[in-house]
Order: structure tokens, then C-alpha cells, then sequence
């Protein structure tokens, strides 16, 4: 079955790609600069349509680097010729016209990672597919990382701003390198010592360490029983193992609240130790029987007939075999134990014994600046990018271990 050709496919990408990255640019410099910058979606449309087209006319070019500033070129020169952009009178580009060739020369990458072996005949179906795979990856891409990327840039700039500044133009969020490294990071150095924020690191810390080894304690045993044991009722236990998670948070947090007040445990952190392990444990058990399952039985058969106790199999054989879902487990209930604000909220009154999240959410007042309170969500989001970035490679292979068995 025969479709459209490049000549159609070719200038509807060119013009998505330059109205994304039209907008996105704009928003960029307007940050930085603090200036209102208005999208010039029409232009890009027509632009971004000219230079695909030119791309796609001119195949000698997707053979070498020169394609890139060229087909950049030719869309700029449009760019220029349907808006008012000019040189400056110091010689210097100003920034819409340097904001418009950061545009176009990102927007000729992407032409050609969606266009790279597509001619001018008539194109398959599959190929077409390829294409429509392409754009919906890269814009995809584009998307979730100007949605993560974005706030943490937003946060971060606020946390090195000064009072005053905030206040005379929020929207500029540039950096002044011409002040000294204790003007520039005033908000974190008062964060520790007007506010106790490095009390609230401690306790987050205690408590999510905490979690994680009780959860692992109780899950490891629950896991291997699940899919090593047999036992009557196994297969409905392994399959209702996530139905605490049906129930939501709010509806645990309000009778939880009533019985740790008549125990004593309400505001302290051995109650949030009791009640995080309770809310990880089944997802560990999940992930891990997965695992458990994919490894070789006939390894645990060995080390049982050697002599090996059923605990001596999981400590010897089991565990090693099993550190990257272990990583990976670790690493997610790690981050749900520092994350989790609701059951924080409710269970701690002293600000003496106040983990990150419910430290951040009580510098959310109109007697603290601003920045403090950004400097206090950049420190809460730094450890477990971190630790995400680290563990990644394990995260990965422990979440689709067991997919596959054998």
C-alpha cells in the first residue's frame, strides 16, 4: 500500500519541530533575561516548513555535517525576512535573533533524525510508521524533560535570589556572577542555621534507612515463600499481595491517627517507622518474587543437598544472585520513605522531630522568603537524584528481572 511522499511528510515536521522549539526557547530566554518574549508561532510555521522542504529537496546534504548549518541558515533567512529582527548597534545579537538560531539549528538535528533515509519517492507504510515513531519519541523526549527539567531550573534560580530582586522582577531568574559565593547561596547557609533544615535531613534519613532494612527484612523471607514454597492459598497470596494499594492513603492516615494517639506513637518517629515499612513491604514482595522466580532452582537444589539450611540457601545463593533487584527495591521504597508528605503531615507536631517533606511544607509561610523555600526543595530533591542517578543501572535490570524466566 502506497502513501503520500517526503514532499507532504517533510514541511508538517519542519513546522512542528520549529513551533516547539519556538516555544520553548522563548520561555528559556525569558527566564533568563526576565524580558517578556512573545512566540512568533506563525513565523516558525512557515520557516520550519521552508527549511524541512530544502532538506528534503537537497539530498547530498544529509550526507555531511554542512546540512545542519545550512538548512539552519535558510530557515533563519526566512525568519528574518517575515519579523523585525536586527543587529544590535554595539554589534552584539541580541536575543530574540540568538534565541532564533539556537532554534533553527535544533530544529534541522531533529528534521534529520526524523527525515535520515527517507527520499523523495513514494514511501511504504512502514516507513512511514518509522517516521510517525520518530516525531511522537522526539517530541515525547522534548516534552518530559521540559516538565522536569523546567521546575527544578525555576526552584534552583529562586533559591539563589535575593529578596529584593524577587520582588522587583520574579520572572528573571539569571544568575549574578558578580556576586560573592556567600551573597549567592545566603538562602541555604541561613536554611541550616535559622531554620534547622539539617535536623530535618537527619530525621529523613533515620526514618527512610529505617524503612528500607525493615522492609527488606520482611520481604525477602514473604518473597521467597511466595514464589519458592508451596503452601495452600500460595497463588491467591501472590496475586492479592498489591491490594493495599486499592486503598487510599487518606482513608489509612485517619483511623491510624486515632490509635497512635491513644499508643503514644503519634508525634514520633518510630510511628512513621511502623507505618511506612506497612506501605512498602507488599510492593517489595511483588517486585521481588518476580526475581526470585527467574533464578535457576536448580542452584538452591545444590545448596541444599550440600547441607545448606532453607535459610542458608537464601543468605548464600539467593541474595547474591539477587543484587540488582535488591538495589532496585531499596532504592524505591528509599524513595518513597523520603518523599511521603501525608502521614508526615498528620503524625508530627515538633518541628524538633519534622522530616524533609514536612520541613519543607512548614517553610511554605508568609514570614519566610521565598527562596528559603526553594533552597529547602532543591536540598529535598539533590539526595535522591543522586541516589536515582547513581543506582541507575540497577534500578533498570531489577525492575525487569523476571519478566523472562529462565
Amino acid at each position: 500500500m502506497r502513501i503520500g511522499n517526503t514532499f507532504f511528510i517533510a514541511p508538517v515536521i519542519g513546522a512542528l519541530w520549529a513551533v516547539i522549539y519556538t516555544i520553548v526557547f522563548s520561555v528559556l530566554a525569558m527566564l533568563i533575561t526576565g524580558e517578556t518574549i512573545i512566540p512568533d508561532v506563525g513565523t516558525a510555521l512557515v520557516s520550519g516548513t521552508v527549511g524541512a522542504v530544502i532538506y528534503i529537496v537537497m539530498p547530498p546534504l544529509r550526507r555531511h555535517w554542512s546540512w545542519v548549518v545550512l538548512t539552519a541558515a535558510i530557515a533563519l533567512a526566512v525568519q528574518l525576512l517575515l519579523s523585525r529582527f536586527t543587529l544590535s548597534t554595539d554589534g552584539l545579537l541580541p536575543i530574540p535573533l540568538a534565541t532564533a538560531i539556537a532554534i533553527y539549528l535544533v530544529s534541522a538535528l531533529s528534521w534529520h533524525l526524523c527525515l535520515d533515509g527517507m527520499g523523495s519517492e513514494s514511501q511504504a507504510r512502514y516507513q512511514l510508521e518509522v517516521i510517525l515513531l520518530r516525531v511522537l519519541k522526539g517530541v515525547g523526549f522534548v516534552f518530559f524533560t521540559i516538565v522536569v527539567a523546567l521546575p527544578f531550573y525555576v526552584m534552583l534560580m529562586t533559591s539563589l535570589k535575593s529578596q529584593q530582586s524577587l520582588l522587583a522582577n520574579p520572572l528573571d531568574l539569571s544568575i549574578d556572577f558578580s556576586k560573592s559565593p556567600a551573597e549567592l547561596f545566603r538562602s541555604y547557609v541561613e536554611l541550616f542555621s535559622k531554620y534547622r533544615f539539617g535536623t530535618f535531613l537527619l530525621n529523613s534519613a533515620i526514618v527512610s534507612v529505617s524503612t528500607v532494612i525493615i522492609t527488606l527484612l520482611f520481604s525477602i523471607p514473604g518473597a521467597y515463600a511466595v514464589s519458592r514454597l508451596k503452601f495452600p492459598g500460595q497463588a491467591a497470596l501472590s496475586r492479592s499481595i498489591l491490594l493495599i494499594y486499592m486503598v487510599p492513603a487518606i482513608v489509612l492516615v485517619i483511623p491510624l491517627y486515632t490509635v497512635f494517639s491513644q499508643l503514644g506513637l503519634r508525634n514520633s518517629l518510630l510511628g512513621l517507622i511502623i507505618v511506612y515499612p506497612a506501605t512498602t513491604i507488599p510492593v517489595a514482595v511483588y517486585m521481588l518474587q518476580g526475581y526470585f522466580r527467574g533464578l535457576p532452582y536448580e542452584l538452591e537444589e545444590a545448596g541444599l543437598m550440600d547441607g545448606l539450611t532453607r535459610v542458608g540457601v537464601i543468605l548464600k545463593i539467593t541474595l547474591p544472585l539477587s543484587l540488582p533487584a535488591l538495589a532496585s527495591v531499596s532504592l524505591y521504597i528509599f524513595m518513597i520513605a523520603w518523599n511521603e508528605f501525608l502521614f508526615a503531615f498528620m503524625f508530627l507536631d515538633d518541628p524538633g522531630i519534622f522530616t524533609l517533606s514536612r520541613g519543607v511544607q512548614a517553610l511554605n509561610s508568609s514570614e519566610i522568603p521565598r527562596q528559603h523555600l526553594m533552597a529547602g526543595a532543591v536540598i529535598a530533591t539533590v539526595p535522591v537524584l543522586v541516589l536515582f542517578l547513581w543506582f541507575e543501572k540497577f534500578l533498570v535490570a531489577g525492575l525487569t528481572a523476571g519478566s523472562v524466566k529462565g
